[in-house]
């Protein structure tokens, strides 16, 4: 059964939670990843942080990666295994010279911010191409301020915008199944043939996790 957690850091026994976890799903949120926590001073303090999320997922992702639980970041959930890992982000993706806005508008419609908005080129013959099929593009969605600088040790591009942001990656030091994408998959996700290849995945995962677990008894 699916389990919410709430970013209770100080109050949650996250021994327990690891032990019954079969994998862990990191969302996306309207805040962001604290810069303090990659050596960074803030660039604008206008934009919400969430520094109760960031005591709860950052421990929880490098426990997780350790045992060997499958692991999917979307979004801030990308950016959150990137800093966990020891990488760094960008705070204002737009500003860069060369790089386009990856930014919704407030304005629109959900269905068109969560809309199809850029494609995608996928590192030939990674894992997540592979999950997918081998295709050589894909399109996404695009709802993010904050973006990939510095990769983590050990972490892999998946997949790249035109502009050369990182929009996937996978982590190569993970027991399990690890990825981490920057879009939102699971928009209209039963309308879209990739998303749908790559929670299937997750969830076979999870699944071939908690029957290992439970034959160590």
């Amino acid at each position: 059964m699916p389990l919410i957690l709430p970013a209770l850091a100080e109050l949650t026994d996250m021994e327990a939670v690891l032990h019954v976890a079969d994998g862990i799903m990191l969302t996306g949120s309207a805040s962001n990843v604290h810069s303090d926590l990659y050596g960074q001073p803030i660039r604008n303090p206008a934009l919400p942080l969430d520094a109760a999320r960031d005591a709860t997922t950052l421990p929880l992702i490098r426990a997780a990666i350790k045992r060997g639980i499958p692991l999917l970041g979307i979004c801030r959930g990308f950016q959150e295994i990137n800093v966990a890992l020891g990488g760094t982000l960008h705070q204002a993706v737009q500003e860069l010279p060369g790089m386009m806005d990856h930014r919704d508008r407030e304005d629109d419609s959900l269905d068109v911010q969560y809309g199809p908005a850029h494609p995608i080129y996928l590192t030939k013959g990674g894992k997540f191409a592979e999950m997918l099929g081998n295709p050589e593009e894909i399109t996404v969605n695009s709802l993010h301020g904050q973006g990939i600088d510095q990769l983590a040790p050990g972490v892999t591009v998946e997949a790249v915008a035109h502009d050369g942001l990182v929009e996937a990656y996978t982590v190569d030091a993970a027991h399990g199944f690890t990825l981490a994408v920057q879009w939102h998959p699971e928009w209209h996700i039963t309308e879209n043939p990739d998303s749908m290849k790559m929670f299937l995945a997750f969830g076979n995962a999870c699944r071939e996790f908690q029957a290992r677990r439970q034959e160590r008894g």
